[in-house]
């Protein structure tokens, strides 16, 4: 993401998104933020309600976005997002109204709207966002636990930490995508790299945030604040009955080059842990609590309704759906899935140490 603005305090990062911030000439996603005197209902049509913060509304042009929160700042919203079908280009509107007179700090990438857009960004591309924790060994070895709330992702952070120098990506929130071998030379953390049409607006325009090509390293813990956290996970057999045909078949598909590559993201668990990394992705494990440790190969389609249950997909355009499943059909077929019936103790970190597939 890209944020631009005349005032350079409209571009200002929450803390827990500091670590995200790197340049990069060709964001995905260009945010102008404005301030407006106030913003007011506007006649388009409802698409989606979260029941809490945000709506979704949608006319020729595009979606809108509208934040709200009564108790703070008033009903009408305090700020609104304007974003083409593609997600690349976004006018961000603050409303003046709103924070008038009060001491909260107005954000622009605030969660959840940076969540948000990443996730329906992520319907553009061949990539997803799946609840769950990556852990990357201290040789390389990226692993992926993926589990609904209290299926036991921080517990197993928890161990692996406790066992290893493991580099924890996150605990709660990962993105997966193809892995396309990442960039010759990534951006120093916090230095701008400016085209010759955005050097002649650098004092106009912050290039700030990213989920970055770079190699997992060391532990990194890092805290945000997670007020208001709504989990977003589907029934299991909702989307077992949304599978393909061709996934229920167990169709062979075939082999991608490259495989995948899993990246930490700002949206943590309860173990509180978000990198800005990423790691080649070995094996992917879904979790639930059991006994002896049990590893089960699962088959592509189940390992599909697995993660597909599991994952982050915007719900209110069937595209959006039919692009996640099929890109689960590659993550399956380039990535070896298993079922874990895990144990909280170190016995559960040993079995996935001692395995072979």
């Amino acid at each position: 993401m890209q944020l631009a603005s005349t005032d350079e305090a409209n571009v200002t990062l929450v803390p827990a998104l500091e670590p995200f911030r790197a340049g990069t000439p060709a964001p995905d996603i260009k945010i102008q933020v404005e301030w407006a005197e106030s913003l007011r209902p506007q006649a388009k049509q409802e698409v989606f309600d979260s029941g809490s913060v945000w709506r979704l509304y949608e006319d020729e042009a595009g979606f809108q976005f509208d934040f709200s929160a009564p108790l703070l700042l008033g009903e009408r919203p305090y700020k609104r997002l304007l974003v083409d079908r593609c997600f690349r280009r976004a006018t961000l509107q603050m409303s003046e109204e709103c924070f008038a007179g009060t001491d909260y700090l107005a954000a622009p990438l605030e969660y959840p709207l940076d969540e948000l857009l990443i996730m329906h960004r992520l319907t553009q591309e061949k990539a997803i966002e799946l609840h769950s924790c990556g852990i990357v060994r201290p040789d390389g070895t990226g692993n992926l636990f993926v589990g609904h709330s209290g299926a036991g992702k921080s517990t197993t952070t928890r161990l692996w930490t406790e066992c290893e120098e493991v580099e924890v990506l996150s605990d709660d929130r990962i993105v997966v995508r193809r892995d396309e071998g990442g960039t010759d030379a990534e951006p120093t953390a916090g230095t701008p790299v400016e085209t010759p049409l955005e050097a002649t607006r650098r004092a106009s325009e912050r290039e700030v945030l990213r989920l970055r090509d770079c190699s997992a390293s060391r532990t990194n813990h890092s805290a945000q604040d997670d007020r208001g956290k709504t989990e977003h996970s589907a029934q299991d057999d909702k989307a077992k009955q949304q599978i393909p045909r061709s996934a229920r078949n167990d169709k062979e598909f075939s082999r991608n080059d490259k495989g995948m590559r899993m990246y930490g993201t700002p949206w943590h668990g309860e173990a509180a842990y978000a990198s800005p990394g990423s790691a080649p992705l070995e094996r992917i494990f879904i979790l639930e609590h059991g006994r002896g440790n049990v590893l089960t190969r699962l088959s592509p389609s189940q390992a599909v309704a697995e993660l597909f249950a599991r994952s982050f997909v915007p719900f209110h355009r069937h595209e959006y759906v039919d692009s996640a499943l099929e890109f689960l059909e590659e993550v399956v077929d380039a990535v070896p899935c298993y079922r874990f019936a895990f144990e909280p103790s170190q016995g559960a970190v040993e079995r996935i140490l001692e395995f072979r597939d």
